[in-house]
């Protein structure tokens, strides 16, 4: 049990802040932005002491805490971090204050379009990012399922209004459609957790229903949790419908390109890098640890998605005119690597998948805030629009082309080791995926070398010219991305010593091991 309530105040702060920030007076714009980032940066303190208080050969869940909530429905307030959300706290804290930086003006266009808001569009701007923070940070500790619940199906509001009151013209469509799928997908979730209620109420292992993740795993564990396993095998597919909509796995992506085309580049990073990671989070602990006899019936299914993903996102980036709904499509394609290391089942896989969860939100934050810059600066996100922008903005193409080098996970850089882990980790058990997946490692280098040379090399093409170089709050940027793109790329031990003891722990509970290694006759002679 933890004595001072640090996880409380870790989603607390971000929503306070959020709530002091919206009542601030119209006049005080810069001042509310200043106050965002101080928020983040208060989040962040708290995120580096909970990397530093951590001990990777401790307890599983660490900072436990536990207040009675709603006795009556077996639910409580119930918090704890193990590795794997550790680091995704740890990433949402790095992200959220260079985000509101990439988005200080974000708002400022629209601000005397907005009656309603007299005046006070970067408040709410801020605000909503602040309280999108809040409740991503309180999902990944949660260790109640009801708790995780409500604030995964929380988070969806105020990035609805940030897609819808921020973005481009098609806003409205695609905050409606980002809406409609993953309410969709949460009310079936919804459907799925009473029904775990009812399961867990019906079994002797419990005094009564419950919604203790710790507790019903440990049943599971220990085969005292008896139910019909068509009963299991329903909810588990509940689960996994709501957090293939958020991830978002083929073929429920179709939400994904236009949300992150039409909001702003900021928003969309906040939901490609952030929330949709919440999805590949509730795979691994929810879908794999809480029904794990279906997870492994359903398992090659849900590889052969995320194989499809793969090839998928990368196949449709070569059509693209538009470069930053190219870079939407490739992270469809980097999910699935993400989801096939999840539910391969071993060590390297899993592994994998979650520092492929921090390392495609930083490549992605790279690349998608650069473009956002250059966006604003041209007016255009067409490819053809561009031509030697090297030769005017060199710090801006060289930093897209390290961002561009990072999402086609050339060595080196972050996203090489986890890919290279996911595809190790598949290979030992499904050799066939594993070459097929492997295959978008020859797609991206086209498409974004492609996309580079169109756009950055050659003679300056017409309204290129005045394309300005970075300036010092949006090095500010994309210094830090760049930074932990190159130190995790040549030294990704710091967070593999966190998630591995995380992903041995998940494998021995559901009862896995990794495959023996195979030794042909006389290799040993």
């Amino acid at each position: 049990m933890n004595d001072f309530p640090i996880l409380t105040v870790l989603w607390a702060v971000p929503l306070v802040g959020a709530a002091l920030i919206i009542v601030l007076p119209a006049r005080l714009q810069r001042f509310a932005k200043l106050a965002g980032v101080a928020v983040s940066l208060a989040v962040l303190a708290i995120a580096v002491l909970l990397v530093v208080r951590f001990d990777p050969a401790g307890a599983q869940y660490q900072f436990v805490e536990e207040m009675a909530w709603i006795p009556s429905f077996g639910t409580g307030y119930l918090l704890g971090l193990d590795g794997i959300a550790l680091a995704l706290v740890v990433l949402t804290a790095v992200l959220v204050p260079l985000l509101l930086l990439a988005g200080w003006t974000d708002a400022d266009d629209v601000a005397g379009h907005k009656p309603l808001l007299s005046g006070r569009a970067p408040h709410a701007y801020v605000a909503l990012t602040l309280a999108v923070e809040g409740m991503v940070l309180i999902a990944l500790s949660a260790l109640d399922v009801l708790l995780f619940y409500v604030f995964f199906e929380a988070m969806l509001i105020p990035l609805y209004f940030l897609i819808g009151g921020f973005g481009g013209a098609g806003r409205s469509r695609a905050a409606v459609k980002f809406l409609l799928y993953n309410l969709f997908g949460g009310l079936v979730m919804l459907a799925a957790i009473i029904g775990l209620y009812v399961v867990t109420a019906d079994s002797d292992a419990f005094d009564g229903g419950t919604f203790d993740f710790r507790a019903i795993v440990a049943a599971v564990s220990a085969g005292e949790l008896a139910v019909n396993p068509a009963v299991m095998h329903a909810i588990f597919l509940g689960f996994m419908l709501a957090f293939a909509i958020k991830a978002p796995l083929w073929p429920f992506h179709r939400w994904l390109p236009d949300a992150a085309v039409e909001s702003k580049p900021a928003t969309a990073v906040l939901m490609m890098a952030v929330v949709d990671k919440v999805g590949t989070f509730g795979m691994l602990r929810y879908c794999v640890q809480l029904f794990p006899d279906s997870a492994s019936l359903f398992g090659p299914a849900v590889m052969v998605l995320a194989v499809i993903s793969i090839v998928y996102g990368a196949v449709l980036a070569f059509g693209q005119t538009d470069f930053m709904r190219l870079i939407a499509y490739t992270s469809i394609s980097h999910f699935g690597f993400i989801i096939l290391g999840i539910f391969v089942m071993t060590s390297q896989g899993q592994s994998g998948s979650t520092l492929y969860m921090i390392n495609h939100g930083l490549s992605t934050a790279a690349l998608f805030l650069i473009a956002g810059f250059l966006v604003s600066r041209r007016g255009s996100r067409t490819i053809a629009d561009y031509g030697g922008v090297q030769t005017v903005a060199p710090v801006l193409a060289g930093t897209f082309l390290v961002a561009g080098l990072a999402t086609l996970s050339l060595p080196g850089l972050a996203p090489f080791i986890s890919e290279f882990l996911v595809l190790i980790g598949t290979f030992t058990r499904y050799p066939v995926l594993a070459v097929v997946a492997s295959s978008a490692l020859v797609l991206s280098a086209i498409y974004v070398l492609w996309m580079y040379q169109r756009m950055m090399t050659g003679p300056v093409a017409d309204g290129s010219e005045k394309v300005r170089d970075l300036v010092p709050r949006e090095l500010a940027v994309v210094a830090p991305l760049i930074a932990l793109l190159l130190v995790l790329g040549i030294y990704p031990k710091p967070a593999l010593d966190v998630i591995n003891p995380a992903v041995e722990h998940t494998l021995t509970t559901i009862g896995h091991t990794d495959p023996a290694p195979v030794v042909a006759e006389g290799a040993a002679e």
